[in-house]
């Protein structure tokens, strides 16, 4: 007697739920960006329905902007004071994937402590310090829009369009805290930490623009000795400087190089909070009244 054929058991599918949702809109724009994020991809992607996605998002603007939350609160957890708070209703980050080792990340310090601040006990750089937290929160987030481009411009968009939003107050709060911490007095508090958050996110967000703008097969080592060339090249009456750094931008690492950057922010920042004692608020707004006077004779 012939015995029927046995039906396979259907796999049971993950329940549809906001953070899945999340997670697959991220793996859509890491691979084709903005543009490449539809809701018909997205349930494609998720063997789902349109229809099933707005269950739990309203458009295309809530996701971005709850993606790029989720992303940002992320790289910012391992930056926070081991005692601090959790940031109130975080959302929960996707699995997204990390960003592959390259020859700007692989050998560039991980650690706050690098060669721009030294760590010797009682240094600014010892891991405790807010200046080591301010690192701490730069390469968070240096390496999280390294790992997905799209985030520059949506940061951009969130910080002009929607400060109101939770991530403008979770970066200001970030840095803000450290910059309290370093001593500046209370009316120079936004300037500072303007100025630092402006810095990490524009110079981040240049860096994982050239990674895009670039075509895929081309060396980097090679691209930057072309630039090089061309720039010793230039007329030496017109461009001296630019002809005399040339050979820095041959061989310079971009991670480094941003962290020197933040160094410099930084520096600029003690030097305003304690140039010699407390420091007058104004400074902060007029960094030009800190300049030291030209000597005389």
């Amino acid at each position: 007697m012939a015995t029927k054929a046995r039906r396979p058991e259907r796999r049971r599918e993950e329940p549809l739920s906001r953070e899945r949702i999340v997670a697959a809109a991220v793996e859509l724009l890491d691979a084709a960006g903005e543009s490449g994020l539809t809701f018909r991809a997205l349930a494609e992607r998720l063997a789902t329905g349109p229809g099933a996605l707005y269950w739990h998002v309203a458009n295309k603007g809530e996701l971005l902007s709850t993606a790029t939350e989720a992303l940002i609160a992320a790289a910012l957890v391992p930056a926070a004071a081991p005692n601090a708070p959790t940031a109130p209703n975080a959302p929960t980050a996707p699995n997204a994937p990390t960003a592959p080792d390259s020859p700007d990340t692989a050998e560039a310090p991980d650690s706050p402590d690098s060669p721009g601040f030294p760590a010797s006990p009682g240094s600014p750089a010892s891991p405790g310090s807010p200046e080591a937290a301010i690192r701490r929160v730069a390469l968070g987030l240096y390496d999280v829009i390294d790992a997905h481009p799209w985030l520059a411009a949506q940061l951009s968009a969130q910080l002009s369009l929607s400060p109101w939003g939770s991530v403008t107050p979770r970066l200001f709060e970030a840095i803000g805290r450290q910059v309290r911490a370093l001593g500046v007095p209370e009316g120079g508090w936004f300037t500072a930490t303007s100025a630092l958050m402006l810095y990490i996110l524009g110079a981040a967000g240049q860096n994982a623009a050239n990674a895009v703008a670039h075509v895929p097969a081309t060396n980097r080592a090679e691209f930057l000795d072309t630039v090089s060339t061309a720039w010793e090249e230039l007329d030496p009456d017109d461009y001296p400087f630019t002809r005399a750094v040339a050979d820095q931008l041959r061989g310079h690492d971009d991670r480094e190089q941003f962290l020197a950057g933040v160094d410099l922010v930084l520096a600029g920042v003690r030097a305003a909070a304690t140039p010699a004692g407390p420091a007058d608020p104004e400074d902060l707004k007029h960094p030009e009244a800190l300049a030291a006077p030209e000597p005389k004779g």
